[in-house]
């Protein structure tokens, strides 16, 4: 499969949302233990999606990109940056669980992965529609996992 080809970035993307989701759901299951838990959730919420996100953005922009229907045919430094931002909460989060910093950290990496896709649902919501238009499936699903990131990523700050 060639580099560009944007099926990469699908199957990247779609690992993404599944791996997210499913630490989403273990987060919500662990968060209101007793003692309160957001390790596993910190992983596959913002650790594993933060380093697909950084291949998909990075490594494959070309392949995003096309994905996208933002293909400019050449390198974009811009979109390469984006996954570079993916990339370092994802660390952080793996770090946060690797060096047992807490829920505190493990629950500011979901956080701030949350602030992200927030402020990229209304980016996409208030752009001009180009001729494909806006999906309004993808922006609801990006908004909708914003808002159960950010709420989890709070629950474990004050857990």
């Amino acid at each position: 499969m060639d580099r560009e080809d944007p099926r990469i970035s699908k199957y990247l993307m779609l690992a993404t949302y599944l791996i997210g989701g499913a630490g989403i759901a273990i987060g919500y299951s662990t968060v209101y233990d007793d003692p309160p838990s957001l390790t596993l959730a910190a992983l596959l919420g913002a650790g594993i999606p933060g380093v697909l996100s950084w291949l998909r953005h990075s490594v494959f922009h070309r392949s995003d990109a096309k994905r996208m229907g933002w293909d400019l045919g050449v390198r974009n430094g811009f979109q390469i940056e984006t996954g570079v931002a993916n990339l370092a909460w994802g660390v952080m989060a793996i770090l946060a669980v690797a060096f047992d910093w807490g829920i505190v950290a493990e629950g500011a990496s979901l956080l701030v992965f949350g602030l992200y896709l927030a402020g990229c649902s209304v980016m996409v919501a208030l752009s001009p529609k180009d001729d494909k238009g806006h999906r309004a499936g993808a922006i609801i699903g990006m908004a909708a996992a914003a808002v159960f990131l950010v709420n989890l990523g709070i629950q474990g700050i004050v857990a």
